[in-house]
């Protein structure tokens, strides 16, 4: 191949360079080509390395960033920040934070739980035995003893039983049908039952009329209704009851949402007679340690931030992103973080004490804090949820704000930037690499010339001065 020729008709060039003349033209045509792109890739080397370290310091202040935020949310998350409910009697019922602040105490008294209606269907031989074909028609309402209310807020819902279907099928479709019923075929003593589980409360109770198909008939087994079979009912369709600071109280649920502000409840007991006590915790003290460690992670992030945006040493001194986060960190304590808040109640983190010193470093003003934790304990709670506005979602919108990659100005717009100069200069430094690798093999080619001229005028030389040596041999 032609390209194989010249490589080793250079690489030949390069091994006798010098051979006969006794000068190093190899290490010359070296050093030449050396010397001619130096500056070059001096250039490219210094500005490769200062991108790299500008890509290191946006990494890490977007990561810390990033990371604070994440924090924020775990600690937001574990619900120590906002007043909880506490139960004395956690066999009774489960407690946890509703949608807003609670506070005060309250007793709690369960003389019934919620239930749902259960029917056996007469038994069968097995799960696999004929039902008939036909319709099922499902009437929600309340049982009472022997008679059925129909509730007019539930439409009747049908299920379809196919021809050929087994009592496993029934109970299958009814599944399918997504009625709010669950069916399922259970073996007793007597053989295989159709059992049919409805919703909690008193008017989820039902009765099942049957249409059937002629020629198929056997569905009207599975029809009932209170008066015609009450010893199918194994249980009534019943509503929770309980009292609340001893107002009487029902729900169709075991699980009440909202019953006071901030209190959810999953009823799990009964304690007639025998009241327990709910009560709400004071977070002041989590809160306090909070925003303690919240101005020491601020001030690290800010006191690296500082480090990079050093007009004279910072590697991100001119960087937009940088900047960026700089003036979002100095606006921090007066952004409003609960803009509903009302008159008199908490809506910034300068409200929790958070003060920003003039070098961008933040301190905590313990005396706003308390001030704030006195007056308005309910609306510094509120402050500390995971809803859409208060401190978390303030810190990950920010954070979110201040690391898009579709927007230039931001840290992560910063580091698209410079990793696209990072490959830039790579490449610049491979053809650099490349042009001076070419020089060198030109410049060897030309000097196989002169070391050539040069062997000869040494041989002429060394010819002439034997002669020389000879004349003056003979003269003496």
């Amino acid at each position: 191949m032609p390209g194989s020729t010249t490589t080793s008709a250079t690489s030949s060039i390069i091994a006798t360079l010098g051979a006969g003349s006794g000068i190093d033209f190899a290490g010359l045509a070296q050093n030449l080509a050396a010397a001619s792109f130096a500056p070059r890739i001096d250039r490219n080397t210094v500005r490769a390395e200062t991108v790299e370290r500008q890509i290191s310091a946006a990494s890490t202040l977007k990561s810390s960033l990033l990371q604070l935020s994440s924090s924020i949310g775990d600690r937001v998350r574990s619900g120590d920040l906002s007043s909880q409910p506490l139960i004395g009697n956690a066999s009774v019922a489960t407690v946890s934070r509703g949608t807003l602040s609670g506070r005060g105490s309250y007793s709690l008294e369960v003389t019934r739980l919620a239930a749902s209606q259960v029917l056996s269907s007469p038994a069968f031989a097995s799960a696999a035995a004929p039902t008939g074909s036909g319709t099922l028609t499902f009437t929600f309402g309340t049982v009472s003893g022997s008679s059925f209310a129909a509730d007019p807020g539930q439409s009747p819902a049908t299920v379809t039983v196919p021809s050929g279907a087994s009592l496993a099928d029934v109970a299958a479709a009814i599944n399918a049908a997504g009625i709010g019923l669950n069916a399922y075929v259970a073996s007793g003593t007597s053989g295989a039952h159709l059992m049919l589980k409805g919703k909690e409360g008193a008017a989820n109770g039902f009765t099942i009329t049957a249409s059937e198909t002629l020629g198929e008939e056997g569905l009207a087994a599975l029809a009932w209704n209170p008066a015609s079979a009450p010893a199918q009912l194994t249980a009534t369709a019943v509503d929770a009851a309980f009292k609340l600071d001893g107002l009487a109280m029902t729900r169709a649920s075991n699980t009440v949402a909202d019953l006071v502000p901030g209190l959810n409840l999953i009823l799990a007991g009964t304690n007639p007679g025998a009241p327990t006590t709910i009560r709400f915790s004071d977070p002041g003290a989590a809160v306090s340690t909070f925003m303690a460690d919240l101005v020491s992670a601020l001030n690290e992030l800010a006191g690296e931030l500082n480090t990079q945006t050093d007009p004279l040493s910072g590697d991100l001194a001119r960087d937009d992103g940088a900047r960026a986060m700089r003036r979002a960190l100095s606006q921090l304590a007066g952004t409003v973080v609960m803009p509903g808040a009302a008159g008199g109640e908490p809506a910034t983190l300068a409200d929790l004490g958070l003060a920003t010193n003039r070098d961008g470093t933040f301190r905590l003003d313990t005396a706003r804090l308390t001030a704030t934790q006195k007056a308005a304990p309910e609306g510094v709670a509120a402050m500390f949820t995971t809803g859409l506005f208060g401190v978390y979602a303030s810190f990950d919108k920010l954070s979110r704000r201040l690391t898009s990659a579709t927007d230039p100005g931001t840290l992560a717009g910063s580091l698209t930037r410079l990793n696209a100069q990072k490959k830039a200069l790579t490449e610049e430094a491979g053809k650099l690499a490349e042009a001076q690798e070419k020089l060198r093999a030109r410049l060897a080619v030309q000097f196989s010339g002169t070391e050539g001229r040069v062997t000869r005028s040494k041989s002429t030389l060394s010819f002439l001065q034997n002669q020389i040596d000879a004349w003056n041999a003979k003269a003496n």
